[in-house]
């Protein structure tokens, strides 16, 4: 067995790294979704700091053309054609990622390594603050090895790779990057740029800015989803013979809407600024970002509340209000540090990453201040690579995440509150030939206090995993196995909340009395990679203890739906595969067959029935014809329906969608520049994932003809 090489992490700018801006174009191949990210030219590493984390965690990227075709204005729904990946769709703009059935704590969204330090872990209306238009590659990290990022991403870890702190220093007196396109579904244009230019022979400038505005969503046929526009029509027919003729009619108009979703609307501008010191010694550098965005929430429709004056008689006329459509305003200022120093000897280098962020978002009711939210937070991290000696590797680290959350407004259903925590952690492998054996641990405090209650509680939470793998001869086949224990500390959301939340339409409510949650998880997987044939499968399994969850009980208040905490022990199993195979060779052209699918089952113990919002089973295959010039692919995504649903949730139809595309290199392979050109859902199907909290009111877009250009000079 070939020894793997340790790399230091992108971070360690002093390596000599492959850099997007360091090349004259992207190879063909790398079009392709990849299970294994380190096998492409571009080598960035994610926190581990190992080349290849083939034991304890599965891997897939989408870089390079690909990543252009997927673009959309929010994170989640740029990555949904990964294996076991999902999105919350609560609104074009708010969507985060959904790992193996995992959303909200227990996925990780990172930006090289440490978190995004917004808000969007609190609740789903709320945006992740990545754009994807300013990103060099998305990775997606699942399994054992993400407990490195914290023992709360069971999930699994999204790593977005910028270049706004320098890689590298370019060969050139000044580098463009720049990408822009049109969406026709919701009139969707968008452009980014970016430019690289060195100082000296060690320092180099980045620069770069995006912009996105989009109009509400064309959709095909009704807004609402046929259960929920049953009951609609049937509350109006109510409406209509008690008298009341003017609430039938707006009920009416609400289960009758159709074409577009209403106030789903948004823009965002980013603009950005970095400087890095790159020496044979070490590295050194930083960055400012600004991320701005403006978004509508689509209304849940049937249900309403108002804010009762002080001193009224509840159901006073005076006390009702009637209100507008509900946008969120988000602004966030960041400034990140990375460096690293090359040591010599037992401990091959020290590499350090820390990020603080000023986060603010407001939600509106038309034109009134609803709730404004605020979060100032600093993320640090530092690892320790050991040198390789005797097939013998790893890493020593620590975090700390520092995090302030307020809430002002008449909604504000989480008190102000405060999280501390500090973590230490490792990983090592060694190599014995045909075999592997990597163990990870870890070890978090998190304090979490609200003075304005009085709660200050502390835990404690221990995670450890090990994976062994064999791989005999030429490496083409791996299998192995991983199991892990993990710890998660209870979010300040499920400890705290209580009250309505304007945006999410519910009333929260979460219990100060949780305690850890503790999970065992195990995966079996095979993997082969040859030069034509790329082939993955995966089955994993946790069993939960003292799980925590957020279910609607059926009672209102506040004339709002009530969705609450609860905390029990749970069972998810699952599975995903991917393959990918050249079948033929027609004059220049490669023909290449792909297919992803993935499925998740989670249920709560003890007759507590299934888990809300788990995607059902989903099978996406492609074939594409594959030259220096051109690329051409076809594709469908088969959906099935979920029936099997917690209670008072409802149920989703299955769909199908038929997607096409083509890229076109005018200039030749390594001139730069690509055009390119998509369909996405051809033949106009009413499709809605299971995942979403809104999906009952939010489908996915409509026939979407997207058109972009990217350029690299």
């Amino acid at each position: 067995m070939t020894h793997h090489k340790f790399l230091v992490s992108a971070a360690a700018l002093a390596l000599p790294l492959s850099p997007a801006f360091a090349q004259q174009g992207e190879p063909v191949q790398n079009r392709e979704t990849k299970d294994d990210f380190h096998n492409d030219d571009m080598i960035i590493v994610t926190a581990p700091y190992i080349d290849q984390l083939d034991i304890l965690a599965g891997t897939s990227a989408l870089s390079g053309e690909e990543l252009t075709e997927n673009l959309r204005g929010q994170l989640g729904d740029s990555l949904t054609s990964l294996p076991g990946v999902s999105s919350t769709s609560f609104a074009p703009g708010s969507s985060r990622p959904v790992l193996r059935g995992f959303q909200g704590p227990r996925v990780k969204v990172l930006t090289d390594g440490i978190g995004s330090l917004d808000a969007s872990n609190t609740s789903v209306d709320h945006a992740v603050t990545i754009d994807p238009l300013t990103a060099q590659r998305i990775e997606v990290l699942r399994g054992p090895a993400v407990l490195l990022f914290g023992g709360d991403a069971i999930g699994g870890a999204v790593n977005v790779i910028d270049k706004r702190i320098p890689r590298d220093i370019p060969d050139e007196a000044i580098h463009v990057d720049a990408i822009g396109g049109y969406g026709s579904a919701a009139e969707d244009w968008s452009i980014a740029g970016s430019v690289d230019a060195p100082l000296s022979s060690k320092l180099v400038l980045h620069l770069d800015g995006s912009f996105r505005d989009t109009s509400d969503v064309r959709i095909p046929g009704f807004v609402v989803a046929p259960g929920l526009r049953d009951e609609l029509l049937e509350e109006a027919a109510e409406e209509f013979e008690e008298g009341e003729v003017e609430e039938a009619a707006e009920i009416r108009e609400a289960a009758n809407e159709r074409g577009r979703i209403t106030n789903s609307a948004s823009r965002t501008q980013t603009a950005g600024a970095g400087i890095a010191f790159i020496d044979d010694g070490g590295n050194l550098g930083v960055s400012v970002i600004y991320y701005d965005t403006n978004y509508g929430v689509p209304a849940r429709p049937g249900v309403g509340h108002h804010h009762g004056e002080e001193g009224e008689e509840e159901g006073e006329e005076e006390g009702e209000e009637e209100e507008g459509p509900v946008t969120i305003d988000l602004e966030q200022i960041r400034v990140d540090l990375r460096g690293g120093v090359n040591i010599g000897g037992f401990f091959e280098s020290l590499n350090f990453r820390a990020g603080y962020s000023d986060y603010t978002h407001t939600e509106f009711e038309g034109d009134e201040v609803g709730t404004v939210f605020s979060v100032s937070g600093i993320e640090a991290r530092a690892e320790l690579a050991q040198a390789e000696r005797n097939g013998w590797r790893g890493v020593i680290g620590t975090q700390i995440v520092a995090r302030d959350f307020n809430a002002v407004g008449a909604e504000a259903f989480v008190p102000k509150n405060s999280l501390e925590s500090w973590a230490l952690f490792t990983v090592q492998e060694i190599d014995l030939g045909d075999f592997e054996i990597e163990g990870a641990a870890r070890f978090e405090q998190t304090d979490i206090a609200a003075n304005s209650i009085n709660f200050d509680r502390s835990f404690n939470s221990v995670s450890g995993a090990i994976g062994l793998a064999y791989s005999p001869g030429d490496e083409a086949l791996k299998i192995g196995a991983n199991l892990s224990r993990s710890e998660r500390a209870p979010s300040a959301e499920e400890l705290l909340s209580n009250g309505p939340h304007i945006a999410t339409q519910a009333f929260e409510i979460g219990n100060v009395n949780f305690t850890t949650e503790k999970s065992w998880g195990g995966e079996l997987y095979a993997r082969w990679e040859s030069e034509d044939i790329n082939l993955s499968a995966t089955v994993y399994a946790n069993m939960f203890d003292d799980y925590i969850f957020e279910a609607a009980t059926g009672a209102e208040q506040d004339e709002l739906p009530v969705f609450q905490f609860f905390q029990r022990d749970a069972t998810y199993f699952g599975f995903e595969a991917s393959a990918s195979a050249k079948v033929a060779q027609i004059s220049s052209f490669g023909i290449v067959v792909d297919g992803v699918a993935d499925y998740v089952r989670a249920k709560i113990k003890n007759n507590g029935g299934p888990v809300s919002r788990i995607p059902p089973l989903r099978l996406l295959g492609g074939i594409e014809a594959q030259s220096p010039q051109f690329d051409l692919r076809a594709e469908v995504e088969w959906s099935d329906s979920q029936n099997r649903i917690a209670a008072f949730e409802t149920a989703t139809s299955g769909f199908t969608m038929v997607n096409a595309s083509v890229a076109w290199r005018p200039l030749g392979a390594d001139a730069g520049v690509t055009l390119l050109a998509s369909a996405n859902n051809i033949f106009d199907v009413n499709a809605r994932r299971h995942a979403s909290f809104t999906k009952d009111f939010v489908p996915l877009a409509g026939r979407d003809i997207r058109v972009s250009a990217k350029f690299s000079f």
